[in-house]
């Protein structure tokens, strides 16, 4: 007998029944959770949410069952308090769904240790990823499934999908790993709904603890963190052509991005159905609007084959399938017969939930309105903090719409959803630290500037490298777009800076413009300027296409860390070593004010978005705000002890994101 150890960390969390602490960690054992289920192993790692085990429900003759155990490492009240409703929400939902015969029933839900459980119904057999590799390993180089064994596996999906849609539920995660054929019946079950997402009848809430897996999941998943019954649709499509061709769609969307799905037929082994592929063409579509909206679309436009599918062992089941399909059928015809009235009568066409999905579909989430404190929106509230990095947050950036974050991570780039607080990807290239991060207005590219003297660009959407630009003699320190998208600035070690022509990624020009490092840059909003700030202790302006600058600011006397210009372009504020920020006439170059609150290094500052409101950060722990007009502060932020490295708003100003030596990025959000 042995006991396994409950924290999500624990390396190693087997331990003998006469132990009381865990060899591997030290934490304490728990023989029993709620003194009725015995943990017997971990099933699976969740990643930041905790961890699946296999346990035994002793209450029920030592029954097998699932424990789910949620300990997200996104820590603060208020994310505790979100993940706490949303398990409980999450736990209503599967108690109503396990009543189908297809979905597992939910046996408990409780907290415990501070850790969140939900324990559910085990079901015995194999997933369809298992399935698969056997299937290859005994038809070597035919297609691993039939196309008649898809179309079956694909009609009796969808029927479930069906059932949890009509309720509301999106599963989210659809994928080979989470379909398992039970021994008793050869049914097929729809497992974990850790990453479901429940509609709301006015818009659609960005409530998921997960937003699924590369390559199953749609792109408004993946890079907004929404879900609608036609991105469970594309996960179904994804699954079905991995069965039939055996090629990872994870791995697709690794080496091309979405780019698979317009060419997936290059892929077959062998010629399918024209029909059936244009099933599969259109459950693929990148955009949602242009895919199946819901189960039954895709029921009426599949049709099955006359063949049973000598996969499927329930016989039963196979012919309630074709039965289900034929109801279908008769329920087309009945609507251009008999009229929509008598499908209401009969309950077959439920056009208020089709309403509702599209009506969540279409919806957007509006900008939060700002809250003034004497004029000025100050009552940012910590609301999330995320841990698990590895080195300091010295670095961030984030999409326009507020979806994405990425922030540094020693040498490569975490991108993050603002709707989850999860992580989405981690992107590699580099080959030392990176140092800085900037995003296009239009939120599609990602600039990443590192101690390997290069620049690389990235795709957001799908996370894949774009282009390396090499011209630096030395690290990389400072990447910043111009407002337009047109051009890109980089600066370091080498003292130079480098105008990069974006569509054509080569140097358009290369200034030697200090003396020392450049550590800082910044457009003003109409791309004619640009300032950089040196460890030379100077700050010099320049017009775009000159190559001497029009001004030198002398009033810093150590290095210069941050500049940034004001909404209208005509006030620079730099900050530096010397623990002050200053304010300055872009066309005079003079001086106009000294802000000297903070008791240490400013290392970074940036301006609200409509101008009236500067933040900076500082290793002296804080986040002060500060009114453009008079230079009063206005309020302080708290880092919790630890030194704040980057700092930046929103676009529409309703967060403030800040990163800093304790390896956390923290999200501010502007009370109401």
């Amino acid at each position: 007998m042995s006991i396994c150890c409950l924290n999500p960390d624990c390396s190693n969390p087997l331990n003998p029944d006469t132990e009381k602490f865990c060899q591997a960690c030290g934490a304490t054992l728990t023989p029993k959770l709620r003194n009725r289920f015995q943990v017997v192993r971990v099933l699976s790692d969740e990643g930041g949410f905790g961890r699946t085990y296999l346990a035994k429900d002793i209450d029920k003759l030592n029954d097998l069952c699932v424990i789910k155990q949620l300990a997200p490492k996104a820590e603060g009240s208020w994310a505790f308090k979100k993940a706490l409703e949303l398990f409980q929400k999450e736990a209503k939902r599967l108690q109503e769904l396990g009543e189908h015969p297809q979905i597992p029933t939910l046996i408990a839900y409780f907290e415990q240790d501070s850790y969140l459980y939900l324990v559910q119904q085990y079901i015995a057999g194999e997933n369809l990823l298992k399935e698969l590799e056997a299937q290859k390993h005994q038809r070597g180089d035919k297609a691993p499934y039939t196309e008649a064994q898809v179309r079956q596996i694909m009609i009796d999906l969808l029927t479930v999908l069906k059932f949890i849609h009509q309720r509301g539920v999106i599963h989210r995660d659809i994928k080979p790993q989470n379909l398992v054929r039970r021994q008793s019946d050869g049914l097929l079950c729809l497992i974990d709904f850790g990453s479901s997402k429940q509609l709301s009848a006015q818009v659609q809430s960005k409530e998921g603890t997960a937003i699924g897996s590369h390559g199953y999941s749609p792109i408004e998943q993946i890079r907004d963190g929404t879900a609608h019954p036609a991105s469970d649709l594309f996960s179904l499509g994804a699954t079905c052509f991995h069965l039939l061709t055996g090629f990872s769609p994870f791995r697709l969307w690794t080496e091309h991005g979405y780019g698979w799905v317009n060419c997936w037929r290059e892929y077959l082994p062998a010629p399918i159905n024209d029909d059936f592929a244009k099933v599969l063409d259109k459950l693929l579509k990148k955009e949602i609007g242009q895919r199946f909206q819901s189960a039954d679309e895709v029921l009426l436009a599949i049709s099955p084959e006359p063949s049973p599918s000598p996969l499927n062992q329930a016989k039963i089941f196979v012919n309630d399938a074709r039965f289900r399909l034929i109801i279908v059928s008769i329920t087309a015809v009945l609507l251009l017969v008999v009229g929509d009235f008598w499908l209401r009568q009969f309950g077959i066409w439920d056009n208020s939930k089709i309403a509702l999905f599209k009506s969540t579909e279409n919806s957007k989430t509006q900008p939060e309105k700002w809250h003034y404190s004497n004029g000025y929106a100050t009552n940012y509230q910590l609301a999330l903090t995320i841990r698990g990095f590895a080195n300091p947050v010295m670095t961030t950036a984030m999409t326009p719409d507020r979806s994405t974050i990425a922030s540094n991570s020693d040498r490569a780039v975490k991108l993050w959803s603002l709707a989850t607080g999860q992580e989405i990807a981690t992107l590699y290239g580099h080959t030392g630290a990176v140092n800085t991060l900037a995003i296009t207005h239009n939120g599609q590219t990602l600039a990443s500037g590192s101690t390997d003297q290069t620049i690389k660009l990235w795709n957001i959407a799908t996370g894949r490298e774009i282009a390396t630009l090499n011209q630096h003699q030395s690290a990389v320190r400072i990447v910043k777009f111009s407002y337009d998208d047109k051009v890109l600035a980089s600066a370091g070690d080498d003292k130079n800076i480098i105008l990069w022509e974006l569509q054509r990624r080569t140097p358009l020009q290369i200034i030697p413009a200090h003396t020392a490092s450049i550590r800082t840059l910044a457009f003003n909003p109409d791309a004619s300027l640009l300032a950089s700030g040196s460890d030379d202790s100077t700050i010099k302006i320049w017009r775009i296409g000159q190559t001497q600058p029009i001004h030198t600011l002398n009033g810093h006397n150590q290095p210069v860390t941050a500049v940034a210009f004001n909404r209208d372009g005509q006030i620079l504020a730099s900050a530096g070593h010397d623990k002050t920020i200053k304010f300055w006439n872009v066309n005079t170059g003079q001086e106009i004010r000294t802000l000297t609150a903070h008791q240490d290094q400013v290392t970074a500052l940036t301006f609200s978005p409509d101008g009236m409101v500067l933040a900076t950060a500082s290793r002296d722990q804080t986040i002060k705000l500060w009114n453009v007009a008079t230079g009063a502060m206005l309020k302080e932020l708290s880092a919790d002890g630890a030194s704040v490295e980057t700092i930046m708003f929103s676009a529409d100003g309703s967060m403030l994101l800040s990163g800093g030596n304790d390896k956390t990025l923290r999200i501010w959000e502007l009370g109401k």
